[in-house]
């Protein structure tokens, strides 16, 4: 890339960091900060940042992908993607002992890869081999690794500090990380992201009028994590239930 032109990306990001400052809403005081959640103030304003950027570059690309790719084109795309995501929830399966979870990954993978011209057609959901996706944030945490703290991270969005750790293994884990050709590589990362934008559009819909968007997003992750890391099945929060039963009793 021409040095003028990454001067001018990096004016960019400037700006959208000052406009993604300017605009967060202000961060709880100190003292009554979630637990989970120590580094807010930093926190939104990386949050408003990665906002800002999406707004000019991922979410209007993602809009003309819907409006321009029919449905089973951007299916297919969604597969492709999904399936070479496969190896990594292989390895994690295997390292959290679920060998048979393991074993019906690298069944989807091959039938996928080899019937389903490489992943375009989920063959596997045909065949009654349900994904049990894994990564190496969740295994460890069935290894007893605890969350850490929230923490937003740059472009890549909300994680918990284990699970950003865990980041740089995730992607090594992805067969197109060790593609060699760059431009195939880069072109089918973005197509990637695009498609992944495209799919949060349902999601963005349950928080478009929340009063704190940065706030919804973030309990709305820290939930769902749980619910995969405990494959569907989260232990009851005790005191969730103590704090609503004493606020009964006072009432």
């Amino acid at each position: 890339m021409p040095s003028s032109a990454i001067r001018c990306a990096l004016v960019a990001l400037l700006f959208g960091f000052i406009f993604g400052c300017a605009t967060s809403q202000p961060a709880a005081p100190k003292e009554e900060r979630a637990a989970s959640d120590p580094w807010e103030p930093m926190n939104r304003r990386v949050s408003a940042f990665n906002e800002s950027i999406d707004k000019v570059t991922l979410k209007p690309l993602a809009k003309a992908y819907e409006a321009v790719v029919p449905r089973p084109a951007r299916r297919g795309i969604n597969n492709f993607s999904r399936n070479l995501l496969i190896p990594l929830s292989i390895v994690n399966n295997l390292l959290q002992g679920k060998i048979k979870y393991s074993l019906s990954e690298t069944g989807r993978f091959l039938a996928n890869t080899a019937l389903g011209l490489g992943g375009l057609i989920d063959v596997g959901a045909d065949l009654g081999l349900e994904p049990h996706r894994e990564d190496f944030g969740q295994t460890l945490a069935v290894w007893g690794v605890p969350d850490g703290p929230f923490v937003v991270v740059p472009v890549l969005g909300p994680r918990t500090l284990r699970d950003a750790t865990m980041i740089p293994l995730n992607f090594a884990a992805d067969p197109l990380f060790h593609l060699d050709h760059d431009r195939t590589r880069r072109s089918i990362y973005l197509v990637r992201a695009i498609d992944a934008r495209a799919q949060l559009f349902s999601a963005e819909m349950l928080i478009k009028d929340s009063f704190d968007r940065y706030l919804s997003i973030r309990e709305s992750y820290l939930q769902n994590r749980q619910f995969l890391i405990y494959d569907g099945n989260p232990p009851v929060d005790d005191d969730f239930y103590d704090d609503f039963e004493e606020d009964f009793e006072e009432d």
